[in-house]
């Protein structure tokens, strides 16, 4: 009965986007790839609300439903009726009366299994299409018979954009520039240091010296290189090269859309807020926390790393790693793996879950002393541990799936909990009850 209710809905909501679609005319920019799809959200957003009324996907509205409520301008009615026949109202509404709708919507469209964005794109059809990255062991692939089969779908994006639109791909990821050759429509393509329409260059970790004389990290600038020029980029509160691709693409929308150079620059630059992607947070005992809890795949976790790696300061670097979800039979492979990436990057390992102990493994299969690995099955049973290892200084990287709840664990050693409504992920109150 519950399925057949929630098909239901989601037959009515789709319905009622597809005609404030047909009735307002918005132009759409479609987001895929395994990483970097909400930043990339935001970002592109910050860009083209300078110009235009926008609106973007809330939190990770991607899917079947979560498209529709954002066309719809509508919220998550989780078990609650009353939500979703408000919803449903709404939507009546835009479809009957004149409202005065955005210009533009900005949608993340996921693919947790087969058809799942052939679907949404075969009626939603993006002006713009944007491919982030998809790497090697892409997140979801265990509901997909294989690697391939994956990125066949998160093709569809592509596929089924409207004529004259515009594909802007992660120039330096292969699999996302093949997409180039599935559309004539016209296309760009963003780089780190390589070769494509918007690229960025000098890429460095920023630093602020404290009071008594020691820098810890503040956050990132680079060079957005395009059209013959070379503009500074700014960004506070965050790391890692998870939110210079962001930036890229967000400037090749502009640029598409013929905007000022400078004007994107300047839109972008400045602190990200979004939660839990490399996000820069005070710590207990005066430590740095880099909150990275939104969700984790092997792709996001090697670049995780890396960052944590690149960091100068000359402190203990703590990895507290949750498993990574949907990897199926590539899950053990790709956690023994990242085990040894940490090996070479931290100075403590500890680790949540049961996949997660295969991290563990391959950090001591690779050299890490095993005084220094410390394994919990679940996030809770860390708290007063951690109360005990943190000292002044330490650099923490906390990242995990969603669904390990890694989270929890920022909150309890950030030096600020009253503020987690606002800093970190999955603080609404049907999640909290979870």
């Amino acid at each position: 009965m519950k399925s057949i209710l929630k098909q239901t809905i989601v037959y009515l909501l789709t319905l009622e986007a597809k005609l404030v679609l047909k009735k307002y005319k918005p132009k759409i920019v479609g987001i895929t790839g395994s990483v970097g799809k909400t930043s990339t959200k935001d970002a592109i957003y910050s860009v083209l609300a300078t110009q235009f009324f926008v609106r973007k996907s809330e939190k990770s509205f991607n899917s079947e439903i979560g498209v529709p409520l954002t066309i719809l301008g509508a919220r998550n009615g989780w078990g609650n009726p009353f939500i979703w026949l408000a919803n449903l109202l709404r939507g009546l509404g835009l479809i009957i009366f004149p409202f005065n709708y955005p210009d533009w919507l900005v949608i993340e469209i996921g693919a947790d299994r087969p058809l799942d964005i052939k679907t949404l794109a075969s009626w939603v059809k993006p002006d713009i299409a944007v491919i982030t990255r998809i790497g090697n062991i892409p997140v979801h692939v265990e509901f997909f018979t294989s690697r391939a089969q994956l990125i066949e779908e998160k093709s569809y994006l592509a596929r089924y954009m409207k004529e004259g639109g515009t594909l802007i791909v992660n120039g330096d990821d292969a699999d996302a520039v093949s997409f180039i050759g599935l559309t004539k429509n016209k296309s760009l393509t963003v780089s780190l240091e390589g070769e494509g329409d918007v690229v960025a260059s000098h890429s460095l970790i920023s630093y602020r010296k404290q009071e008594n004389g020691e820098e810890v990290p503040v956050g990132i600038n680079f060079k957005a290189n395009l059209a013959g020029s070379s503009v500074p980029v700014n960004l506070t509160g965050v790391l890692g090269i998870q939110h210079v691709y962001p930036s890229l693409f967000a400037i090749a929308i502009g640029l598409s859309q013929n905007l000022n150079i400078l004007t994107l620059c300047e839109a972008i630059s400045g602190e990200i807020k979004t939660p839990g992607r490399m996000k820069i947070l005070p710590g207990i005992k005066n430590t740095i926390i880099i909150d990275d809890t939104y969700n984790s795949s092997p792709v996001a976790l090697s670049e995780a790393l890396k960052t944590l790696l690149e960091i100068s300061v000359k402190k203990r670097k703590i990895a507290i790693l949750g498993d990574m979800m949907e990897l199926g039979a590539h899950s053990k492979d790709e956690h023994l793996h990242a085990g040894k990436l940490v090996a070479s990057v931290a100075h403590i390992l500890i680790t949540v879950g049961i996949r997660a102990r295969d991290i563990a493994e391959g950090a001591q299969l690779n050299g890490m002393s095993e005084k220094n690995v410390f394994q919990f099955d679940d996030a809770k049973d860390s708290f007063s541990f951690l109360d005990g290892l943190l000292i002044e200084g330490d650099i923490v990287l906390v990242k995990g799936s969603q669904s390990v709840r890694m989270e929890k664990i920022v909150e309890e050693i950030m030096e600020h909990p009253e503020d987690k409504e606002k800093l970190l992920v999955r603080q609404d109150r049907e999640w909290r009850r979870r």
